[in-house]
């Protein structure tokens, strides 16, 4: 399964702001954007000034969400293709289908410290969805439905930390968490409101229509 292995603390940099891929990394002093505290990002070029084309503008927003949820090019135009054939505004389809990824919610949940290890989990067999191991990373989860941590993997050193490590994290609104039992049930679909990424969705659907 394709995914991408580089350093991602440069691409916070590049981006300008911090997408939070390194979990516990980005709110200490050694996250790359807050110690470095250039004003450009990384690379040899990048100081000259050049104004940038509403093209780029566009792309570097979708560039943006790709790398906050983890999503390859041709993952994300599929979910892009999804999102217009639902009825409503085609931006926020799209930001929902992304948070309805069974490994953004493993990650909104707590059970993982960034998206990339919530994909791990997923992977590695350790997530169920109503009682059924799920690994694929991709799967949407639907209103109703409880993520859990498969019982034969409660019995690891990393799980049997993890109810004191979900005592102090806040799960969306959308979501329900039972610590004791280490599930979650998806409430409804997340409203534009709640879903904190920061990202200008319109600027994504503009890409896409040229």
């Amino acid at each position: 399964m394709a995914r991408y292995t580089g350093p991602v603390c440069k691409i916070c940099r590049r981006e300008g702001l911090k997408l939070f891929l390194k979990g516990e990394r980005c709110f200490s002093p050694k996250c790359a954007v807050e110690a470095n505290r250039k004003p450009y990002p990384p690379g040899q070029h990048t100081q000259r000034r050049r104004k940038v084309s509403e093209y780029g503008i566009q792309l570097r927003e979708k560039q943006k969400a790709r790398f906050l949820y983890g999503v390859l090019e041709r993952q994300f135009r599929r979910h892009f293709a999804e999102a217009e054939r639902r009825q409503g505004s085609t931006g926020e389809n799209l930001l929902r289908i992304l948070e309805m990824r069974l490994d953004n919610v493993v990650f909104r949940l707590g059970f993982a410290e960034s998206r990339a290890q919530a994909r791990q989990l997923v992977t590695h067999g350790h997530i169920t969805v109503n009682g059924q191991k799920v690994d694929i990373p991709s799967y949407e989860t639907r209103v109703g439905q409880v993520i859990g941590v498969r019982p034969r993997s409660r019995q690891t050193e990393y799980f049997k930390m993890l109810p004191e490590v979900l005592k102090r994290r806040e799960v969306p609104e959308w979501l329900s968490l039972d610590v004791e039992n280490m599930s979650g049930r998806i409430l409804r679909a997340p409203s534009r409101p709640e879903i904190d990424a920061n990202l200008q969705e319109q600027l994504i659907v503009e890409y896409y229509s040229r």
